[in-house]
Formats: structure tokens, sequence, C-alpha cells
């Protein structure tokens, strides 16, 4: 919900340091598994039963990372393996954090770290589904940045997703009702994307809409 208004703001200093990066001769690939790692890393301590500034920083550095290898793409050439690189790390991290409070606490917070990581499994799925019908009739849209895939706006997008684990990394205590709350959140989210998908594409296609 919020990507759109966000991206007005970040983009321009990403796009300065992805010209710095690219002309230092970083790819954009290398930084998106740098993300990777940095985020793995965070979900690590938060297993082993850190939480605080300490997880915060990698988390931090994981999600930068991830802003600037667009950039560095943007200034270097973008490739469509790139872009399918970008989604699977992304996926890779967010399933990351929830797992991680599994292995923390199974007991605790076992339920609803399953339920969460089912939210975020069918909201992807919704999302991506709808990127490959929106990329199969042509549409296209800037509204979340200059993306690999087709983004489709929702009430939950990555935005929100770093606010709430940011929440629960100060806060671990409040994993197990955050992660209830967010959760059904995710649901609601991906209903809308498949009501939205059923008007789109549900009566003859993509008409009206912007096209390549």
């Amino acid at each position: 919900m919020l990507d759109g208004l966000i991206r007005g703001v970040i983009d321009p200093p990403m796009n300065r340091g992805g010209r710095w990066l690219a002309a230092r001769g970083a790819s954009a690939n290398a930084v998106t598994l740098t993300g990777l790692g940095f985020g793995l890393v965070a979900a690590g301590m938060l297993a082993f039963g850190k939480s605080g500034l300490l997880v915060v920083l990698p988390l931090l550095a994981s999600r930068l990372a991830d802003g600037l290898d667009g950039a560095v793409a943007r200034a270097s050439g973008k490739t469509d393996f790139g872009g399918y690189l970008d989604i699977v790390c992304d996926f890779a991290f967010y399933a990351a954090i929830p797992l991680a409070f599994v292995l923390r606490d199974p007991m605790t917070n076992g339920a609803a770290g399953g339920f969460l990581l089912l939210s975020f499994y069918v909201n992807g799925a919704t999302f991506l589904g709808y990127a490959i019908l929106a990329a199969k009739n042509g549409m296209e849209t800037s509204s979340r940045g200059e993306k690999s895939l087709y983004f489709t706006a929702g009430l939950l997008e990555g935005s929100e997703t770093i606010a709430f684990f940011l929440l629960i990394v100060l806060v671990p205590g409040a994993f197990v009702a955050a992660a209830w709350i967010f959760g059904g959140l995710c649901l609601v989210t991906a209903l809308a994307r498949v009501l939205l998908a059923w008007r789109v594409f549900g009566r003859g296609g993509a008409a009206g809409w912007p096209r390549k």
C-alpha cells in the first residue's frame, strides 16, 4: 500500500548509489545475493535467540541491497535472469524470518509461524500468477518503479512487511499476535488480488490496460 509513495522518496538516492556501484564494477546479481546473505544472517541470529538492534542492522542492510540491485541493473543493463534472481531471493528472505521465529521457540511460535508462512505462500502465488497473466497480455506499469515483473498494488506490500519484521525483531514477544494479524491481512491482500485478476482477465483479457 505504501510502496508507491516510498518509491518517490528512495528512488533518487538509490539510483545514485546504483550508478556509483556500477561504475566500480559491481554486478546487480552480486548485490542481490549479498542482500540475501544479510537477510539470512538476520534470520539465523533470530533463530538462536538474538533480537534488537543486533538483528535490525543486517536486516536493514539486506533491504538496502534489495533496493540497490535494481538501481545497479538500471545503470549497467537489466537482464531477465537478474529480475528472476531478485524475486527468488526476496521470497527466500521473507520466508526465512518467520521460520527463524518457529525455530527459536517451536512450542510458542509454531502455529502462528506456520500460519504466517501459509499466508506468504498464498499471497506470493497470487502476485506471481498475476504477473504471468500481465506479461501474457502485454501489460506494464511503473507505479512501483521499474520492475522485471508486473507489480500489483495491495493492502500489504514490501514496505509494510519490512515494518512488520522490524516490529517482531525489536519486540519478539509480540510475534504470535502480530503473526496472526499480519497473516490474516496477507490473505485479505491475496483475495483482493484474485478478485482483481477475475475482473481484468476473467472476461476476455485485459482490454484497455496499458500495454508494452
